[in-house]
């Protein structure tokens, strides 16, 4: 496998991760979110688990071997209440945005183009749960904020 190719295949694995752990904050959100944004936690929810799903298909086709979830993921923070709940989203959202523009990075073609796609769709979700946006999203060194770690925790 070329260089090129196993950096982009790595960077899938990372997403893939990612997109693991995001599922599982979800569940978390879910569980403490207020009944008013229900439906948009479930909706995030539910574009994390399709994301995941096309990931493992892309590994896959790509030669490797989907890498699985972990049992459970440590919180950045105790989700105590929706406040909590709601900055949890914004923070996975974060996350997740950053590992994208990573796959962005090491792909070409249409795969970055959907690597394109979904750090937006990230940050545009991170914007609604946080009530403002940040410069250069999925880019954290220019932000002024911590990198995320290639599997960020949930």
């Amino acid at each position: 496998m070329s260089e090129a190719k196993d950096r982009e295949l790595r960077a899938l694995q990372a997403a893939l991760a990612a997109e693991h752990a995001v599922v599982y904050g979800y569940g978390v959100v879910g569980g403490r979110i207020g009944d008013g944004r229900r439906a948009e936690a479930r909706t995030a929810y539910d574009a994390h688990r399709a994301r995941r799903d096309a990931l493992v298909r892309e590994v896959k086709d790509s030669g490797g071997r989907p890498v699985a979830a972990a049992a459970g993921y440590a919180l950045p923070f105790p989700v105590a209440d929706a406040a909590a709940a709601a900055r949890l989203a914004a923070e996975l959202e974060d996350r997740v945005a950053g590992v994208y523009s990573d796959l962005v990075r090491a792909a070409a073609g249409e795969r970055r183009a959907l690597a394109a796609e979904a750090l937006r769709e990230a940050a545009v979700r991170a914007v609604r749960w946080r009530g403002e946006s940040v410069a250069f999203p999925g880019l954290a060194e220019r932000a002024g904020t911590a990198p995320p770690s290639a599997a960020p925790t949930a």
